[in-house]
């Protein structure tokens, strides 16, 4: 990427499209503070993420990637409750935030034990439980059935709504187009 220019306001949710290789999973890394820009500078949540400590404002991202971010051998109750123990909360949401995303009747099972739909949608409540500052969804409607399809939207407006902001990378351009304020386009690591 280069001379990449990217704000976020609060209660913005922004679709970002682009082919195959043009950066989009990488500017979601940088925006995660998961990777360091090698130029430039980087501000997420008024954290320099090039110099400044990551660790604190990381709390303060929800990120759902490509892959499941769940520990197998754990239950989904206990995959959440652990979520909720790492970022300070009591736990007390943990059935709820299974119940709104439709697995409250399979909160005990392990994850190894759930499909890939399943797994996804107990990210949903995850994000739901913890009501991150910001939210950044790299092909949300992935392996989504058709019941599930509106906790993409769920998931981002209740970001927004509480002055966070989210972000959702897509090659579904239609449907996310719906759910977005705005949208920009990546192409040869550049935003237009």
């Amino acid at each position: 990427m280069r001379d990449l220019d990217f704000d976020l306001e609060p209660g913005d949710v922004v679709g970002l499209f682009g082919g195959n290789g043009a950066g989009k999973t990488t500017l979601l890394r940088v925006l995660a503070t998961l990777l360091r820009p090698t130029a430039g500078s980087a501000t997420v949540l008024g954290v320099d993420v090039r110099e400044g400590e990551r660790r604190g404002v990381r709390r303060r991202i929800g990120l759902i990637g490509h892959t499941p971010a769940l520990y197998p051998e754990l239950t989904l109750v206990e995959n959440l409750a652990f979520a909720a123990d790492v970022t300070g909360l009591d736990g007390s949401a943990v059935h709820d935030a299974l119940g709104t995303v439709g697995l409250g009747a399979v909160a005990d099972r392990r994850a190894d034990a759930c499909s890939y739909g399943m797994q996804r949608r107990a990210e949903f409540a995850r994000e739901l439980m913890l009501e991150p500052d910001l939210l950044l969804l790299d092909e949300p409607h992935s392996a989504l059935d058709a019941a599930a399809v509106d906790l993409v939207a769920h998931v981002a407006d209740a970001a927004a709504s509480k002055g966070g902001a989210a972000v959702l990378v897509s090659h579904d351009r239609e449907r996310v187009e719906k759910l977005v304020g705005r949208t920009v386009e990546l192409a040869g690591g550049r935003l237009r």
